[in-house]
């Protein structure tokens, strides 16, 4: 068995502090011990009391000046629209056709979606993100990079190819069958093995056929492990489309559930401009929200109504959404989610922040088991932070009274300068400079 140990200040939430309150919710050991065995978390807490626990032949790494926190969880993201980040002027509709499916179109060639899944997780845990559940395209080719490329990693991700066989050009179409079969194949070939986990992924509704939605449906049903992944509520004209295609229908959540795809393993991106009685539809159901700041401030969509969410028990993780988002950066996210937050008239601490980031989006995504926090067992993803990773952090950090102040301060003021390490199954994947 091989034991490895990882000393410096240590931090990590064991519930949400939405529910429990903030002092109840996380452990912060000023100087801190993680202990590894094999992988997976074997003990974390104060190095005065673990340390003497060791076996005589433990690694010790020093992290002392750093602080050691679980690997970000990135609820929604888009591996295909790395080239097409930032690009300027549009709303959510325009902004597809001008610029997101012609660059997935891109996809249909092989290489060019290796080598984009290669670098897409390469900047993944440059920013600290150990768990992702990933949009591809419609090609299932450009599914099959990403899946080996994480394999190869060791990464605990989730994705799925794109369903969408209407109202696309036909560089970006499939069809209700050939969505039907290259999703099973993925499923057969991909879901389980190693820490790869399957995502049945319906581009939204407005591109899907109602026959394409039903497949969609009885892929989940007939998988009972698998996870369904698409868009929900972004943008006004959006869900005007959506009430045109579906007129009878109660709503645009009630397109989904009529196809069986509101479940408990089911993650919607965005949920902007949901009402009570679909919050409430949620709860019930178990799905989860991706709330994606950053591209929803990009794109105007709107604003999400974290605190509505939390009235209904609802739950959440935090979304880059690249390439509408424009970072990659979780804490860059954490920034933008305050500042939405406070606009929806609702302060966002900096407790729930790194909730949102870490447990919270593990169980959004229904890995809470697997990762998230350092409870033993889990498997050990996580990051060392850089606690003077730019002058001006240097100082503001030396100001701080206390870990909320100093999580804060990292949410408002990090980005990937910040991620000194990042850690893959308790092995060293990535290390700044």
């Amino acid at each position: 068995m091989s034991v490895k140990a990882y000393r410096g200040a240590l931090f990590h939430l064991t519930e949400d502090p939405a529910l429990v309150g903030a002092e109840a919710s996380h452990q912060y050991e000023v100087d801190g011990l993680l202990i590894v065995e094999d992988g997976h978390v074997q003990k974390a807490g104060a190095y005065a009391d673990l340390a003497p626990t060791l076996p005589a032949d433990a690694e010790v790494t020093d992290h002392t000046g750093g602080l050691i926190v679980p690997g970000f969880v990135d609820t929604h993201i888009h591996y295909p629209q790395l080239d097409m980040i930032a690009s300027y002027g549009e709303k959510l509709l325009d902004w597809l056709n001008r610029y997101t499916f012609p660059e997935e179109a891109k996809f249909a060639d092989p290489a060019h979606a290796a080598e984009c899944a290669e670098f897409f997780l390469d900047e993944l845990m440059r920013n600290g993100t150990t768990t992702a559940l990933v949009y591809g395209t419609v090609h299932k080719g450009a599914t099959d990079a990403l899946f080996a490329a994480a394999h190869k990693r060791d990464m605990r991700i989730a994705a799925g190819k794109a369903l969408m066989d209407r109202n696309v050009p036909d560089a970006v179409r499939d069809t209700a069958e050939s969505g039907d079969a290259d999703s099973r194949a993925l499923i057969e070939a991909w879901h389980g093995k190693g820490r790869l986990t399957y995502a049945v992924t319906p581009r939204f509704a407005p591109a899907c056929s109602d026959d394409q939605l039903t497949r969609a449906g009885k892929i989940l049903e007939e998988y009972p492990d698998v996870l369904m992944h698409t868009h929900l509520s972004e943008n006004a004209d959006e869900i005007a489309w959506v009430k045109e295609l579906y007129p009878d229908a109660d709503g645009y959540l009630d397109v989904y559930a009529r196809f069986g795809l509101l479940t408990d393993r089911s993650v919607f991106a965005h949920c902007i401009h949901l009402d009570g009685p679909e919050y409430q539809r949620m709860a019930e159901a178990d799905a989860a929200i991706a709330f994606c700041p950053t591209s929803n401030l990009f794109l105007g969509s709107g604003l999400f109504s974290l605190k509505e969410a939390e009235k209904y028990g609802v739950k959440v993780g935090l979304g880059t959404d690249v390439g509408a988002g424009t970072s990659f950066s979780i804490l860059e996210t954490m920034d933008e989610a305050y500042k939405v937050c406070h606009l929806k008239g609702h302060k966002l601490d900096a407790f729930k922040a790194f909730y949102l980031a870490t447990l919270g989006g593990a169980r959004a995504l229904n890995m809470g088991e697997h990762v998230g926090n350092f409870e033993p067992g889990k498997e050990a993803d996580f990051l060392v932070l850089d606690l003077a990773p730019t002058p001006l952090l240097a100082r503001r950090l030396k100001t701080c009274k206390n870990i909320e102040e100093t999580l804060f301060v990292l949410a408002m003021l990090g980005d990937d300068r910040t991620i000194a390490h990042t850690y893959i199954m308790g092995e060293q994947a990535y290390s700044k400079g």
